[in-house]
């Protein structure tokens, strides 16, 4: 049945129609149906794919997590209450645990901006929300995409189960790669930007900062792609629902985990900077593309992902481009700016992709569920998860702020006002590209965290500047000579 068919509203979406045919089992050179002619050929691929392997119609189940949570229009009251609170059980201890992540994300990111080595080359600085950004969206595309196969029970079948995992962490290297290259490539174009006249620009430079994005995007690809792969085995096998666990700790292990690779980097290969040691990295990484890309070409259920989902991550790139430019200008004036954007934007961007990988399961399984009452559950959830962070904070005197109860309210109303702004994109741009014909898990999650990447930065911004110039606090940072 074809996306554009499903019928859906504000609190309710109701999906209609049967079930895709499981009859061409190991037949990849079988025609689609006549029934589904009208369907886009990304759309026939993508069911090909979750359900070529599967044996038998009795092979493909949900989950007994996902069933509790994907609720028929008929449920009372009890019902509802089960699934907000069951969500909650199940994504609290990974979202307070990407607290903890992003709050030692926004440490590190408070220690490069005086490190030397970042100073030097403040293209560095601007690479780190483009990467960080970069990063996220693939192992959240990963999540998504393993989250839904999950619960649809593709990952239950041993030979699909290895082949997808085997699949998709090679697809990922290709993509870690790839955009790496391109994100260490617009850093250094940003910086070029920055600078009067250019000056001081140099090739060895530009290879230098291309290199430890390369590096830092593949090996960190590697180790987060396994991570996700069997947190996502796990989720199945003890029947958590992977939606609700899977993102957020993509998001709390994976910014670290890139973080502390680029700083290592970058600090190895500055030692050589004015040498072809950079250069010689970029031609050897740039080979192994072609490796890793026929390895995801000869294999079936991710073959068709190879070229599809380029242009939402590049466009998410351009976007966290310009939130590094914001956050670059920004961070030497006001205080804070570096340790709060992570979490501020973070969370958020968890919360809402949380929301988007319910909802695309939900229109993969053909089931329904209480979109209102899961959205408002989520909103709730950022309540104790701010609160949490900003007692951290306080308790430790971290970023130089002067805290008083107009920080605190400034803070958490920019906050809420995020996170509902990525609930309500998450949410519909699911639907609209599931309308299109469009696989979710391919395309929401690097349009959304990019635009709250966006949107937070800017905010936080704002409300930073109206508090120093109201005179509620002194957010200005303030510049000692040496």
């Amino acid at each position: 049945m074809h996306a554009s068919d499903k019928q859906y509203d504000a609190d309710y979406i109701e999906l209609v129609g049967r079930q895709p045919s499981l009859d061409y089992h190991d037949k990849d050179d079988r025609d689609d149906e006549s029934t589904t002619s009208n369907s886009s050929n990304e759309r026939q691929a993508m069911l090909h794919r979750r359900y070529s392997d599967l044996e038998t119609p009795n092979e493909r189940r949900i989950s007994l997590s996902s069933v509790s949570l994907l609720e028929s229009s008929g449920q009372d009251a009890n019902k509802k209450t089960s699934v907000a609170k069951t969500l909650a059980w199940q994504a609290l201890p990974s979202l307070i645990i990407s607290v903890v992540g992003l709050i030692m994300a926004g440490v590190l990111m408070d220690k490069y901006k005086t490190w030397a080595l970042f100073m030097k080359t403040p293209e560095l600085f601007i690479l780190v929300p483009i990467l960080l950004n970069l990063k996220g969206n693939l192992e959240m595309n990963l999540a998504a995409r393993f989250s839904t196969s999950a619960n649809l029970g593709d990952l239950d079948h041993g030979p699909t189960r290895r082949s997808l995992v085997v699949g998709n962490l090679a697809l990922l290297q290709v993509q870690a790669l790839v955009a790496g290259a391109i994100a260490g490539v617009a850093a250094y174009a940003l910086g070029l930007i920055n600078k009067p006249g250019g000056n001081s620009a140099t090739y060895f430079e530009g290879m230098y900062v291309i290199a430890s994005s390369m590096i830092s995007a593949a090996v960190s690809g590697g180790i987060l792609g396994t991570f996700m792969c069997g947190l996502i085995l796990l989720c199945r096998k003890f029947e958590v629902d992977p939606d609700n666990v899977a993102c957020p700790m993509a998001s709390a292990t994976g910014d670290i985990v890139t973080l502390l690779l680029l700083g290592g980097c970058a600090l190895v290969l500055s030692n050589q900077i004015n040498t072809i040691f950079s250069t010689i990295l970029f031609v050897v990484m740039t080979l192994i593309v072609p490796l890793f890309g026929y390895v995801v070409w000869k294999n079936k259920h991710v073959k068709s992902l190879l070229f599809v989902g380029w242009v939402p991550i590049l466009i998410a790139m351009v976007i966290s481009s310009l939130a590094g430019m914001v956050l670059e200008k920004y961070v030497e004036e006001f205080k804070g700016v570096a340790l709060l954007t992570p979490v501020l934007i973070g969370l958020a961007g968890n919360l809402g992709s949380i929301y988007a990988s319910r909802i695309s399961t939900g229109l993969h399984g053909e089931s329904k569920e209480n979109h209102q009452i899961v959205e408002w559950t989520l909103l709730a959830m950022n309540v104790p998860l701010q609160i949490i962070f900003l007692i951290i904070i306080w308790a430790f005197g971290m970023g130089e702020l002067h805290y008083n109860a107009w920080f605190f309210f400034a803070y958490f109303t920019v906050s809420m006002i995020c996170t509902w702004i990525c609930l309500k994109i998450g949410k519909y741009m699911t639907f609209g590209f599931w309308k299109m014909g469009y696989d979710p898990d391919n395309y929401v999650l690097p349009y959304l965290t990019a635009s709250i990447d966006l949107i937070g930065t800017i905010l936080l911004v704002l409300t930073f500047s109206w508090l120093t110039s109201s005179g509620a606090d002194d957010m200005a940072l303030k510049h000692t000579s040496h």
